[in-house]
């Protein structure tokens, strides 16, 4: 039967997702009339009879099934209609919206592929001197897994403005290209080299590496051999990183005024532009779908015949956690603490300073453009956005916990969520809910669950070998009640854990919606709100944006180094199992939940499923390779 539902569980999905498009006009709720009318004259008056036309016009008299299947015929044939706006036909600006996107997307990959190369080579050649060593500690970690919009609003105040090395804003040639692909590039190339990295000092401490060195074994074959065993664990998660580029694109347009399809969906999402928000989705998921297929491809070129005859094998995770491990999450919580302590005396609303008064005595963060106090709205805004989402860490494992009891009937779901980054979901229930907190908050909590779901599935998976599990039914016991009352407790502690690893990703999440105008609407004290109000000031007021840059940096230290600080979740196991085997899988998940909370427009941090472990890992060589 789970042969059948898996396959028919992603078709559903699918087609769900393309229902859900095509009858956009239909869910949002507004009268596309009125915003097509407005957008052709502001001056004609919204008669009944005008907007009657409209309708008639638009076939919105067909209802839903009509406008669905009137949708979907004129995409089949390559008509995706005209601009509720402008009245221009769709499809050729945003095919020349996506040749700007995939220009940049190409320069974003030139310099992951540099980032990740410089962060490798370090542990690479420490395992061919002989001595394997994990990459140097949190900071050197978070300061390549920023968030894309944080690190994009960063380097244009800095770079383009204050020192003016490059065009701060559009798309005039190559030049325009290189701080867009250095804020897409970075984050992703340092966090796929740290996971790299750390692989590599794992497989270069296991004994078939002495024994090769020993024998004499050419570098280069030695060197070949650790990456062929280092990098098989975390292909999935290099997949979902290239995947959340596309998420990260949406962003980093926005910063630089880039004209590519991210930037071009978000106005339409704002201005309520359904056939251009319809198109710009399709084409946005489409890409996402394409990069996933592509890496799985180059996955098994990677790996070759080990692929096909089951040779892969997950290195084993040695390494211990240091006292001064603790430092940097210790600060960067200090910091977020005394943040909001200090921001609940304020008043966030009122404006009672001057007009980008200053840091002083009385006002220790400044005033914004309003004349509002910053500490207050960094600090109210911080609980506000911590409690929300705590609130969805619950949500998701509750979700989560029960999808991944029934993998086979939720697996297109899992996989549809999981390769969805949390800004294209949120354009999405932007057009349908409108942006707002509760928006938001739907927007994250839909690709929360999926890797929750997915680190259930895999728990149940090895619960459910265990031999007192697999007599159960033997004995009479039902299918529901065992995994109910016997598995389900087995399995809920390490997911809560999990969960609760993902909140600070999944305030980033939040505070990259709230900056892309998809959250909260002003005056709310939303971080990525604030953030992006202060960003026309920063040249006459650069404290407007470096106090909530400072917080999501502060935030974004804390979700990297605390998940670093966790090698792992103790399981329980069968009677018999290996070592190898518990190493293995503490080892998989903690790259999982390392890359979950560091990138964060990947989505900050929300699809990143775990790697479950091969039962029958054990410390052999790499696949394909052998000695001489």
């Amino acid at each position: 039967m789970g042969v059948l539902l898996r396959p028919l569980s992603r078709v559903v999905t699918v087609l769900g997702v393309v229902m859900v498009v095509g009858l956009l006009p239909w869910l949002s709720g507004r009268d596309p009339a009125l915003t097509v009318l407005r957008g052709r004259s502001a001056e004609q008056e919204a008669t009944p009879e005008a907007l009657a036309a409209v309708r008639e016009q638009l076939g919105l008299a067909e209802g839903p099934v009509g406008l669905l299947r009137q949708w979907v015929s004129g995409v089949l044939r390559g008509d995706f209609g005209n601009s509720w706006v402008s009245g221009a036909e769709v499809l050729p600006g945003v095919l020349g919206a996506l040749g700007v996107s995939l220009t940049l997307m190409g320069f974003s990959f030139a310099v992951l592929l540099g980032v990740t190369a410089a962060v490798v080579l370090p542990s690479l050649v420490a395992v061919l001197r002989g001595r394997p060593r994990r990459t140097s500690g949190a900071v050197a970690a978070t300061l390549t897994a920023l968030p894309e919009f944080l690190l994009a609003t960063t380097l244009l105040v800095v770079v383009a403005v204050w020192l003016g090395w490059f065009p701060p804003f559009g798309w005039t040639g190559p030049a325009s290209a290189v701080l867009p692909a250095v804020a897409m590039g970075v984050p992703a190339g340092g966090l796929i080299g740290r996971l790299v990295a750390d692989a590599v000092a794992t497989s270069g401490a296991e004994a078939w590496v002495s024994t090769w060195t020993t024998a004499g074994v050419p570098r280069p074959t030695l060197a070949r051999g650790v990456l062929l065993r280092a990098v098989p664990p975390v292909l999935p998660q290099v997949g979902l990183v290239v995947v959340g580029l596309v998420g990260g694109a949406v962003a980093v347009e926005r910063v630089f005024a880039i004209p590519g399809l991210g930037r071009t969906t978000l106005g339409a999402a704002q201005t309520q532009d359904l056939p251009v928000l319809q198109a710009g989705l399709l084409l946005l998921i489409g890409l996402g779908a394409v990069l996933g297929v592509g890496t799985d491809l180059v996955r098994r070129l990677v790996l070759g015949r080990a692929a096909r005859v089951g040779g892969l094998v997950i290195p084993s995770s040695g390494h211990a956690v240091r006292r001064r491990d603790a430092l940097v999450p210790a600060a960067a919580l200090a910091f977020l603490v005394v943040l909001v302590v200090g921001g609940w005396a304020g008043d966030p609303f009122t404006s009672a300073h001057g007009r980008l008064a200053p840091p002083g005595p009385g006002l220790l963060l400044g005033a914004d453009a309003s004349g509002r106090d910053l500490l207050a709205r960094l600090g109210q805004g911080a609980g506000t956005t911590i409690a929300i989402a705590v609130g969805i860490c619950l949500a998701g494992f509750v979700i989560g916990l029960f999808a991944g009891l029934l993998p086979d009937l939720t697996a297109g779901p899992v996989e549809v969520a999981n390769a969805a980054p949390p800004i294209v979901v949120g354009l999405l229930v932007t057009a349908v809910l409108g942006p707002s907190w509760s928006g938001a908050t739907v927007a994250v909590l839909v690709v929360a669950w999926a890797p929750l779901a997915a680190h259930t599935s895999a728990l149940v998976a090895e619960a459910t070998a265990q031999p007192h599990i697999r007599v159960l039914p033997v004995l009479g016991v039902g299918r529901a009640r065992v995994l109910l009352a016997h598995v389900l407790p087995m399995v809920a502690g390490p997911v809560l854990r999990n969960a609760f690893l993902r909140l600070p990703g999944v305030a980033l999440a939040l505070a990259a919606l709230g900056f892309l105008g998809l959250g909260p609407q002003p005056p709310a004290p939303d971080w990525g709100l604030v953030l992006a109000e202060g960003l026309p000031y920063a040249e006459r007021a650069p404290w407007v944006v470096l106090a909530p840059a400072l917080s999501l940096v502060a935030l974004s230290v804390l979700a990297v180094s605390a998940s670093s600080l966790l090698p792992g979740v103790r399981r329980r196991r069968a009677p018999g199992a290996t070592r190898a085997h518990s190493s293995a899988s503490a080892s998989a998940e903690t790259s999982s939940q390392a890359a979950s909370s560091a990138h964060g427009s990947v989505a900050p941090g929300l699809s990143r499923a775990p790697v479950p472990a091969d039962p029958t890992s054990t410390a052999s060589p790499p696949p394909e390779a052998s000695a001489p």
